[in-house]
């Protein structure tokens, strides 16, 4: 009981980290592409994002991030965060600057996101944090569509060494200046996919 009472706080560690770890690397994937269609009016506006949080989840010290009230016994978590691209404001002279050293690469497209990219970088980041193999994958990677914004839905799923399996869905939105994430991720056996399932079915994208 001991042994698995560490094991939970350890998972519950890692998916702190790892939630958000998924929203900052999605964002370098894709933070490029927000910014070079800023003007394309084919994307609108969202100024916010809401969803509802299942009552057994409590807020955590980390903003946006929310754990399981039965923490460490349950280690799930659920993740919400946003980037702003910041070109429905002006840019100082040193932030463009800044921008045009940046190591990220745009993507003419926001379909150029792809599995495949999505696969191999977050398993290279996983594997350098964890300083082995996690075996990171992704199981399934499906364009959606909520409030006639366009995103992704992706699964995956990782695991450390001896410990449980680590599942995660991501629900990755795009506005025309804002990408809005929200992460659900859980153990192998933390019984909460249902509810997982009700509260993605709540996000909503307002202007």
């Amino acid at each position: 009981m001991k042994i698995a009472f560490i094991r939970k706080k350890n998972i519950l560690a890692r998916g702190i980290m790892t939630a958000v770890a998924i929203f900052v690397l999605a964002g370098a994937l894709t933070l490029g592409t927000f910014s070079s269609r800023a003007e394309d009016e084919r994307l609108k506006e969202a100024r916010s994002c809401s969803f509802v949080i299942p009552p057994e989840f409590v807020p955590s010290t980390q903003p946006g991030l929310f754990i399981n009230k039965n923490h460490p016994m349950e280690s799930s978590t659920i993740q919400y965060s946003y980037y702003d691209n910041g070109n429905d404001l002006k840019m100082t002279n040193r932030e463009k600057e800044a921008a045009s050293q940046s190591p990220l690469k745009p993507l003419d497209e926001p379909e150029l996101l792809s599995k495949e990219v999505y696969q191999e970088t977050l398993a290279a980041a996983y594997n350098s944090e964890y300083g082995q193999d996690v075996g990171f994958n992704v199981s399934s990677f499906d364009k959606i569509s909520v409030d006639g914004y366009p995103g992704f839905k992706i699964v995956s799923s990782f695991k450390v060494g001896d410990e449980e399996t680590v599942h995660q869905t991501v629900y990755m939105l795009i506005s025309r200046y804002r990408v809005f994430t929200v992460t659900y991720q859980r153990a192998e056996d933390d019984d909460c996919e249902d509810t997982f399932l009700t509260s993605a079915a709540t996000i909503h994208l307002c202007n």
